[in-house]
C-alpha cells in the first residue's frame, strides 16, 4: 500500500534515527510543506563509500522523496585534516593527490542511492580555501577548549596522554562553516558527528542564519563486529561486485541482521517484523544479502550471486566466472603467487592466510608458506572463503 505523506514523514523522522535536534522544529517544518535544504557531507578519506555511510545517504534520499533539496558536500578540503570524532588516535593529513584519487568516483557512488538530478553537489574547498585568519579566529572564539576536550574520544586520548593537535580542533569549525555557506535547514550525520553538527548551528546563529536542525543516525558494525570503517577493512562497499557483496553479507554476525535490514535497506517495517520471526538466521541472511545486492546491482545479479554462493559454499564447487592470472612460470613460490595474482594484499597477508589453512590449489590445502607450487593450465587457486583465480600458462 502506498504511504501517504504523513506516514512518510513519520518514518523519515524515526527509521534509522538516533536523535533529532530540534525534533519539534523539524516535524513542524516538514508538515508545513516548506521545501528544506538537507545537507550531508562526506570526506573522501578512502576511495569507497561503504554501507555505514549509506545510512545517511538513504536518509537524504528519504528527504528527496518528500520533495526537499538534497545538498551533498564532498569534503575535498576537510579531508586534508580528517575528522577524528570516532578515532582513538590522530588522523594523518592526506595529500591533495590522494584526495583527488579517492573522490574520483564519489558522485557516481552516491548516485547509486540519490537522485543526482535533484541534488546539489558542492566541494567545500571552494569556500574554505578563501577563509582568512581573522574569519577563523572569530569563529573559534565562539567555542572553548573545554567543550572540544569534553568529547568522549578526545577526553580518553587526553587522559591517556595521547597527542591532540590544534588542527583537529579546527575540523568542527570547518564542517560548521559548510552549513553557513549552503544555508542548510537540516544536517545529517552519524552519532559520532554530534559535536560537529551542533557547531554548525552555533555558526549559523553567528552569521545571522536560522540554526539548522540536526538528525543523527546510529552506526553499524562491520564484518568483524567493530564499527564499520575503511581503516579496519571490515566494510561492505557500494562498489563491491555482486558476488563479493553477497558473500560479505553472508559472513555477517547473526545479531546484526535485523539492524542491517532497518538501517541499510528500505524493506518495509511490516516485512522486517515478519523476518524477525523466522527461526533460521541463514534464511534471514540470504534475504538480506539479496536485498542489498538488488539495491546496487539489480535483481538478476542478486539471483546469480545467490546461485554462485551456493555452488561455492553449499555444493563446494569453484565459481564459474573466475579472474584469470596468466604466467609463464611452471613452478611458483606460494607467497609470490598469491601476491602477484592480487589474491593477497601483501606477502605477510598471504602467509597469514596460508598458515590459517585458507589457501587451496586444485582443491588441495596448502599449509606450508614456503611451498613451491607446480603450475598447470587451468589450475584453480582459492584464497580465503571468497577469492578464486584460474591460472593460464602463456
Amino acid at each position: 500500500m502506498e504511504k501517504n505523506t504523513e506516514e512518510k514523514i513519520n518514518e523519515t523522522l524515526t527509521r534509522g534515527v538516533d536523535e533529532i535536534i530540534d525534533a519539534v522544529s523539524l516535524a513542524k517544518k516538514l508538515k508545513s510543506g516548506k521545501r528544506l535544504r538537507i545537507k550531508l557531507g562526506i570526506d573522501p578519506t578512502s576511495p569507497n563509500i561503504h554501507l555505514g555511510r549509506s545510512i545517511p545517504l538513504l536518509k537524504l534520499r528519504d528527504f528527496q522523496e518528500l520533495g526537499h533539496k538534497a545538498v551533498l558536500i564532498i569534503g575535498d578540503f576537510t579531508a586534508v585534516i580528517g575528522d577524528t570524532s570516532d578515532k582513538e588516535s590522530e588522523r594523518p593529513m592526506l595529500d591533495a593527490r590522494t584526495i583527488k584519487l579517492n573522490m574520483r568516483n564519489y558522485v557516481a557512488q552516491a548516485g547509486k542511492i540519490l537522485d543526482m538530478r535533484k541534488c546539489e553537489v558542492k566541494y567545500n574547498s571552494k569556500w574554505l580555501k578563501k577563509l582568512r585568519f581573522l574569519d577563523i579566529a572569530n569563529m573559534a572564539n565562539l567555542f572553548s577548549l573545554h567543550e572540544f576536550g569534553a568529547r568522549e574520544v578526545i577526553a580518553k586520548r587526553m587522559e591517556a596522554g595521547k597527542r591532540v593537535s590544534y588542527l583537529e580542533m579546527m575540523y568542527p569549525l570547518l564542517q560548521g562553516y559548510d552549513s553557513v555557506m549552503v544555508k542548510a535547514d537540516v544536517e545529517l550525520g552519524g552519532t559520532d558527528q554530534r559535536f560537529n553538527l551542533l557547531t554548525g548551528r552555533d555558526l549559523q546563529r553567528f552569521y545571522k542564519q536560522q540554526p539548522q536542525d540536526i538528525m543523527t543516525n546510529p552506526l553499524i558494525e562491520g564484518l568483524d563486529g567493530r564499527k564499520m570503517s575503511s581503516s579496519w577493512g571490515n566494510t561492505i562497499n557500494l562498489l563491491d561486485s555482486a558476488d563479493e557483496m553477497f558473500g560479505k553479507t553472508m559472513s555477517l554476525k547473526d545479531e546484526f541482521i535485523i539492524k542491517y535490514f532497518m538501517f541499510v535497506t528500505r524493506v518495509p517495517m511490516e516485512k522486517i517484523n515478519q523476518i524477525k520471526e523466522m527461526q533460521n538466521p541463514r534464511d534471514q541472511k540470504v534475504m538480506l544479502a539479496k536485498e542489498i545486492v538488488t539495491m546496487y546491482h539489480g535483481q538478476k545479479e542478486a539471483d546469480r550471486a545467490e546461485e554462485q554462493f551456493n555452488k561455492v559454499f553449499r555444493d563446494k564447487e569453484a565459481p564459474e566466472d573466475m579472474p584469470v592470472f596468466e604466467t609463464s612460470n611452471t613452478t611458483y613460490p606460494i607467497l609470490d603467487l598469491l601476491f602477484d595474482s592480487k589474491l593477497a594484499e601483501s606477502k605477510n597477508d598471504a602467509r597469514r592466510v596460508v598458515e590459517g589453512g585458507g589457501v587451496s590449489v586444485s582443491n588441495v590445502k596448502v599449509i606450508d608458506w614456503k611451498a613451491q607450487i607446480t603450475i598447470e593450465n587451468d589450475t584453480v587457486v582459492q584464497f580465503g572463503k571468497r577469492k578464486f583465480i584460474k591460472i593460464k600458462l602463456k
